[in-house]
Formats: structure tokens, C-alpha cells, sequence
């Protein structure tokens, strides 16, 4: 009986992890995507969540930079991509609220 191989998922092309545009081409969450598969090849998945999910660029920046930072810490929360990504949301619900309050307030002075 042959022993079953192992498959391996193959990475993606992305201009941030294939290396093949400069660093100075990529934009700002790019160039720490680049960094992190650089210095950190087996969390390509991790990075590739953050990096495809369904947010604009200030917040993904955002969320790889959490994730960035995370790497440092052994009990960082934001080690897990999708720990990164429901805090981007937390934080972007409390200023929607902020900003409904204050629309609130003005109302009412007026």
C-alpha cells in the first residue's frame, strides 16, 4: 500500500507575496503582508484572510498591523487573523455610534 502524499497548497500569486513587484509599488498593507510571508512563510493563509477580506484599504491596513504587532506578543488576541478582523469591527461600530451621538446632539442645540 503507498503511503498517501501530502498535499500542499500552492500560495497564491499576489504582487505582496511573490516578491516580483518592488516594495516601493505595493501599497501601505501590501508592504506589511510582504513582510510578515517574508520573515513568517507559514502564516501566508493568516495574511491571506486579512488581506481578501471584505474591508476598505484603511482597514485592512489596519488589521495587518494589529496582526503585525501580535506576532511580538505570545498572548496577542490578534494572532488570529479573524481575531484582528472583529476587532477592526468593534472599533468601527463604536464610532458609528459616536458619530450618531453626536449627530444626535447637534440636532437638538440647534
Amino acid at each position: 500500500m503507498a503511503a498517501a502524499e501530502k498535499k500542499t497548497k500552492k500560495p497564491k500569486p499576489t504582487r505582496w507575496y511573490a516578491g516580483d513587484s518592488p516594495l516601493e509599488d505595493l501599497g501601505p498593507s501590501e508592504q506589511v503582508a510582504h513582510s510578515i510571508v517574508q520573515e513568517f512563510r507559514y502564516l501566508s493563509p493568516s495574511v491571506d484572510r486579512i488581506m481578501d477580506a471584505d474591508l476598505t484599504s484603511s482597514q485592512r491596513l489596519e488589521a495587518i498591523n494589529l496582526f503585525r504587532a501580535s506576532l511580538d506578543q505570545l498572548d496577542a488576541g490578534h494572532r488570529d487573523p479573524r481575531a484582528a478582523r472583529r476587532a477592526l469591527a468593534r472599533r468601527a461600530r463604536r464610532r458609528a455610534r459616536r458619530a450618531h451621538a453626536h449627530a444626535g446632539e447637534r440636532r437638538f442645540a440647534a
